[in-house]
């Protein structure tokens, strides 16, 4: 093999269509588009994602469903068990924080309960659930 001998495949490069080159080439006046409509326009027919030619498009016709709260990273979850993992008998968002219990992009935090708590502590400045404020109190703490 030599260098000046190399090229590709047999019918790997196709010469390309030359249209609107008269009655002759077979591709003339409209160049293979047909006549009129949106593909014999210019920009191959794109049309935005989603249209449906007019039709009310799938998108629109389906009801909205949900919601999605903007507040849902601004309140961390601290679940009862975790608690037993900070030194000291008053927790609050800082204790929590140094413990690295909550992620930074929070702003509060709130008690769930889940497992147990076997010592007393004072929960200051934190929202609790119901079954977690009497887990607390049940533990001989108590929830500011």
């Amino acid at each position: 093999m030599r260098l000046n001998s190399l090229k590709p495949a047999d019918g790997a490069r196709k010469e390309r269509v030359r249209v609107g080159r008269g009655i002759g080439s077979g591709l003339g006046k409209t160049c293979g588009r047909g006549h009129k409509g949106q593909f014999a326009r210019t920009g191959k027919g794109k049309v935005k994602a989603g249209f449906e030619g007019g039709q009310m498009p799938l998108q629109r016709r389906l009801p909205k469903v949900g919601f999605r709260s903007k507040m849902k990273d601004d309140v961390a979850q601290v679940f009862l068990y975790q608690l037993a993992l900070i030194d000291g008998d008053v927790i609050d968002f800082p204790a929590l924080q140094a413990a690295k219990l909550v992620s930074t992009a929070a702003r509060t935090a709130k008690i769930v309960k889940k497992g147990d708590l076997s010592r007393k502590v004072t929960i200051r400045g934190l929202s609790a659930t119901a079954g977690a404020k009497a887990a607390i109190e049940a533990a001989g703490g108590s929830v500011e």
